[in-house]
């Protein structure tokens, strides 16, 4: 009797150390996931020390890093590089925005008309396959070397993959939702605003993080082309110069900006979609 009554208190012993090591595991796990980020950055950065320190490129080709953060710190104090940052910054805002907003409409239209589809996907296809390089001083001799043109080259980059996730969202909308906000008589805007929208929504703020980088490149590539400011125009201008560390610096600068876009649109996906993971847990 007391050898079953010992067993018993030694299970219920052991049954919280197995959970308390679950949970070790899943924090250690989480933490792992957090610091693998900054190590790999760490592991790039002493990467390329070794590359200079065993001077298998010249150093006017590949400068040590501490030349680059030599750079970074003068343009930053001397106002050039947010300068061009934020004349690359203002055109990719307003691309994305004329851009988001006809491929929306668009897209919304060519869901629910299919003609549409026929009538205008030969000339979508064809602006999506010619690459923006191609393009974009035809939109300079357009627009002009100002700020049009390198929102118009924005808009375009960013066009299809909104366009396509619009319509990819709108059509996967469940049928049997859409019977049931019929029988309820509900308005078209009361359907697009209760149902597609809500519904469509994971799929747009996809399409949106995606968009969001690719209207970067459109800006820079129209700076490349034709600027007379911006970090497309900086990139050249260093080039021209010889000044390798002033390159890497407005590179880096290009996905930091980048960067920081995808993970404020993250932000608005997750405070968005916070009543799906609700439904789902």
């Amino acid at each position: 009797m007391g050898f079953l009554m010992a067993q018993t208190a030694l299970k219920r012993k052991v049954q919280p150390t197995k959970k308390s090591q679950k949970t070790w595991g899943q924090m250690s796990r989480q933490w792992v996931r957090r610091i693998v980020p900054f190590v790999s950055v760490v592991a790039l950065l002493a990467l390329w020390q070794l590359i200079v320190m065993l001077e298998v490129y010249p150093r006017f080709i590949i400068p040590a890093p501490l030349e680059v953060w030599e750079t970074f710190v003068e343009v930053l104090r001397n106002g050039t590089l947010m300068r061009h940052i934020r004349v690359t910054g203002s055109e990719v805002l307003l691309g994305l925005l004329f851009g988001l907003s006809i491929a929306t409409f668009v897209g919304y239209l060519i869901a629910k008309l299919p003609f549409l589809e026929d009538l205008l996907s030969p000339v979508i296809v064809g602006f999506q396959s010619t690459p923006v390089v191609a393009y974009a001083p035809l939109l300079i001799i357009w627009f002009g070397s100002g700020t049009i043109s390198k929102v118009i080259t924005c808009a375009v980059i960013v066009f299809f993959p909104t366009l396509m996730n619009t319509i990819v969202g709108v059509r996967n909308v469940p049928n049997n939702l859409r019977e049931l906000m019929r029988s309820l008589n509900a308005t078209p805007l009361q359907v697009f605003t209760k149902l597609e929208l809500p519904a469509a929504m994971p799929v747009l703020l996809t399409g949106l993080k995606t968009s969001a980088t690719l209207a970067v490149i459109g800006a820079v590539v129209g700076e490349f082309v034709s600027a007379q400011a911006g970090l497309g125009f900086l990139v050249t201008q260093a080039r021209s110069q010889f000044n390798t560390p002033l390159v890497l610096v407005a590179v880096f600068a290009m996905t930091a900006l980048s960067l920081s876009l995808y993970l404020f649109i993250s932000l608005i996906e997750h405070a968005a979609l916070e009543w799906q993971r609700r439904s789902t847990s």
